[in-house]
């Protein structure tokens, strides 16, 4: 029997038995794998996964709830790609835990989350998420004085850049909250976040926010005033676009004389631009020059609310924010919109950030509305004088710099009180404080509305404000104090012209121009001028707030004063020709206007020029009783002002008048007695002396006293008794001779008109500020009159206005026109300072 022969080797066939082999070890694998995922409970994988989490953030991280992975079909994928699946992640109730030191127990928590993975990038390194979906995320941030913070994550040293890129496509959610609480900026905030559901359009944002603060500052300025504001920015905005047209229109003309094509940009339609709202310029009523159209309108995607307390100031309010992948594109406007109240500021906002991940420019509509300007410091550090209420709109744009950042207010229209105010003002972040320049215009300004600056406004208007310094009822001088505290905060460069001043009464007052100055806690007003009577009243102040208690420095100018425009309201001064000219210098301590006043040292001096005046005035300041009754029956006749006089010397808040006199054709009048600026008393008296022969006078010495509040004018009733008693005393010898003592011979002294010109002359001085000033002797007038005759008789050819004869710091002084708007090339106060 023979051995069967062996088969021979066939390799075909092993190779083919041995790759079924292996497909079926694979399917078998794959069957398993499958079976393995679809059956796994993820929950087992919990502990590797919150370890390796909590490694990577250095904070403790935990999935408290269930953790899953589904597989699904890729959306939006075809051909093979399409049966690859992707797995989708899920987990509930996650949390990440807080630094020990913090309120919160949890920086973040979230009920649920979960997310696709594309599979085939992962070949490439690349993590591709189509969406995440966040339900109920709440994050709590924190910080305490000394800095320490706990959104700052110890993550672990890198050994060098990562090679897997992420690639995030969307995040949803449909609301969420966080909570601020940052104790170094003594903010404590909660905020509410929620999808809107359908994106809106920034133009229709911006029209909806117009109509609000509109009516918002209705509710501050009243409906009068919000009229007014609206009727300024629609001039302010039709002036920009006829501007706009006319530039275009001189830019064709230009380019078809050239034989060129002008190129211009087709106005922007629909929604292309945020000037769809209505209005011109890149920003809604900003009047600046219009913006270049967006290619695709920015939506909103996301609203907020927000209430809590931001330093001592309640704090709430509502806004839109663009969607949240949008923060990722540096070259797409990123929207913004917020309408805010803090205390009694209303702030309102509609535009775009560049590049919001990096903070690089802002481009506002920003409205502001509020009881006082000042109470912007809480928010800001901006320090601004205290004002009556207020609203304005405008364009607010700025550029992100560390510690060089610049924000411009520009183009703006507002209401101050019953004013309007307009210009631009420059925020500009430096070192070692910010500055803030600007120049502003007013073109009608309420007199009444300067009075909260140096805190002169009625008790209402201070409750209001919410100042609760109260004005003592018997005092005129204020008494609230500066808030030199805040003028360390800041510096300052701004220009203020009031073009036209509406006043109550009789105020002689037309038009304002100051230039304020901030440098390091010093205010300076150089020069802060008015025009008065048609002449001008300027002054030269220096306040040094840097230390306590506060140093005054300040120089007063006076000149081409019209007496008969000085009192508009009295008959008997409507035929005055004659001039008010004064010079005055003076320091001071204090913290307030009235501490100022009361420690003031120094000299002031004024000069009546010659002029006329009414002899009735003249006539009833004596108390020539005859005189004024014919006056008064068949009618009036002008007297010369041949000078007037009054040099006062402050020591200590106390003016004592070293010459104080008036000098006409017909009389000569002495006044003497001191002003007490301390409790605010005068207790003068007025001495008139007849030129000529008079009879029928009771020409009696009258005395000013009381206070500036309630002055009382009257007769020296012991002279005027003993002029009664001697005539009833010679009336009982002799009838006749009872008129003797109605009889006023003339003295015949004329005040030495030459030699007061000449001590106006000598410009006044003031000791350094705390220092009393020093004893003056009074000038001896008589014996100066002939020495100063000689010496006027060369000064012919100097006449002022009028035929006065003008000092030097009166010749040299700016016309009234130049006093509005000053030029770099104008005289200054004193010839020589």
């Amino acid at each position: 029997m023979t051995s069967p022969q062996p088969k021979p080797f066939n390799l075909g066939r092993t190779l083919a038995r041995i790759i079924a082999w292996l497909v079926a070890v694979v399917v078998v694998l794959v069957a398993v794998l499958v079976v393995f995922i679809l059956t796994f409970d993820w929950n087992h994988a919990k502990p590797y996964v919150n370890e390796k989490v909590t490694e990577a953030i250095g904070r403790p991280f935990a999935i408290e709830g269930d953790l899953k992975v589904g597989w699904q079909r890729p959306p939006g994928e075809t051909g093979w790609r399409a049966w690859v699946p992707w797995p989708r992640f899920s987990a509930t109730q996650i949390a990440i835990a807080n630094p020990d030191w913090t309120k919160s127990p949890h920086f973040a928590t979230l009920d649920a989350i979960d997310f696709e993975v594309a599979v085939l990038p992962l070949l490439a390194h690349d993590i591709v998420i189509p969406a995440i979906n966040l339900v109920n995320p709440s994050i709590d941030v924190e910080r305490l004085v000394d800095g320490r913070n706990n959104w700052t994550f110890k993550l672990p040293a890198s050994s060098g850049p990562s090679t897997w890129r992420l690639d995030l496509h969307d995040i949803t959610f449909s609301s969420g909250n966080i909570a601020v609480s940052d104790q170094q900026t003594k903010t404590d905030v909660k905020i509410a976040v929620s999808l809107l559901g359908q994106g809106i359009p920034i133009g229709k944002v911006m029209e909806e926010q117009e109509a609000a603060s509109r009516e918002g500052s209705a509710q501050v300025i009243g409906r009068a005033g919000a009229n007014r504001l609206t009727q300024q920015v629609n001039k302010q905005a039709s002036e920009a676009a006829a501007a706009s047209a006319a530039s275009a229109t001189s830019e064709a003309s230009a380019a078809a004389a050239s034989g060129t094509t002008a190129v211009t940009s087709a106005p922007a339609t629909g929604s292309q631009t945020l000037a769809a709202s209505g209005a011109s310029g890149p920003i809604a009523g900003s009047g600046a020059a219009p913006a270049q159209p967006l290619t695709q309108e920015p939506f909103y995607a996301i609203g907020w609310t927000i209430k809590g307390t931001y330093g001592k100031t309640a704090l709430a309010g509502s806004g839109k924010l663009g969607g949240v992948l949008a923060l990722q594109d540096a070259k797409r406007p990123f929207p913004i919109q917020a309408d805010m109240r803090a205390g009694d500021l209303h702030i309102a906002l509609v535009g775009t950030l560049t590049d919001p991940t990096h903070l690089a420019a802002v481009d506002l509509r920003l409205w502001l509305q509020g009881q006082s300007l000042a109470h912007l410091y809480n928010l800001t550090g901006v320090t601004l004088p205290e004002t009556p209420p207020y609203a304005t709109e405008g364009h607010f744009v700025g550029n992100f710099r560390r510690g060089a950042s610049v924000f411009r207010y520009e183009n703006f229209t507002g209401r101050v009180g019953g004013s309007d105010l307009n210009g631009t003002v420059v925020y500009q972040q430096r070192t070692p404080r910010p500055l803030l320049s600007g120049e502003l215009v007013s073109n009608l300004l309420q007199f009444s509305d300067l009075a909260p600056i140096i805190g002169a406004d009625s008790t209402a208007s201070k409750a209001k404000r919410g100042d609760t310094v109260a004005q003592p009822a018997d005092r005129v001088i204020p008494v609230e104090p500066f808030r030199t505290d805040r003028w360390s905060a800041i510096d300052a460069d701004v220009k203020f012209t009031g073009r036209r001043i509406i006043k109550q009464g009789s105020l002689p007052v037309q038009d304002l121009y100051a230039h304020v100055m901030l440098t390091n806690g010093v205010l300076v007003l150089d020069p802060l001028q008015f025009g008065v009577a048609g002449g001008t009243l300027g002054t030269r102040d220096s306040l040094d707030g840097s230390g306590a208690p506060l140093k005054a420095r300040g120089t007063l100018e006076a000149r081409h004063l019209k007496l008969k425009q000085l009192f508009p309201n009295f008959k008997t001064m409507q035929s005055a020709l004659g001039e008010i000219n004064g010079d005055a210098s003076l320091t001071a301590t204090g913290n307030s206007p009235a501490a100022l006043a009361s420690t003031s040292n120094g000299e002031v001096k004024l000069l009546v020029t010659q002029g006329t005046i009414s002899r009735l005035l003249m006539e009833a300041a004596g108390l020539n009783v005859a005189n004024v009754v014919y006056e008064k029956l068949f009618g009036t006749r002008d007297v010369n002002i041949n000078c007037a006089a009054a040099d006062f010397v402050a020591t200590n808040g106390v003016l004592d008048p070293r010459v104080f006199a008036l000098d006409t054709d017909d009389a000569v009048i002495n006044i003497d007695g001191p002003i007490d600026l301390r409790d605010e008393s005068m207790n003068m008296k007025v001495h008139p002396h007849t030129k000529g022969f008079r009879i029928f006078t009771l020409r009696s010495p009258l005395y000013v006293r009381g206070t500036f509040k309630n002055p009382h004018v009257g007769v020296d009733a012991t002279a005027l008794a003993l002029r009664g008693g001697a005539m009833i005393g010679l009336g009982l010898i002799n009838p006749f001779a009872a008129l003797i003592p109605l009889i006023a011979p003339s003295n015949n002294k004329p005040l030495p008109c030459d030699a007061l010109f000449a001590q106006m002359r000598e410009h006044p001085v003031a000791p350094p500020p705390g220092q009393k000033m020093r004893a003056l002797p009074k000038p001896d007038l008589a014996s100066a009159g002939a020495g100063a005759s000689a010496a006027a008789a060369t000064d012919k050819g100097n006449k002022g206005e009028g035929g006065v004869k003008a000092s030097p710091a009166t010749r040299d002084a700016p016309s009234p026109a130049s006093t509005a708007t000053p030029t770099q090339g104008q005289q200054p106060l004193y010839k020589g300072s």
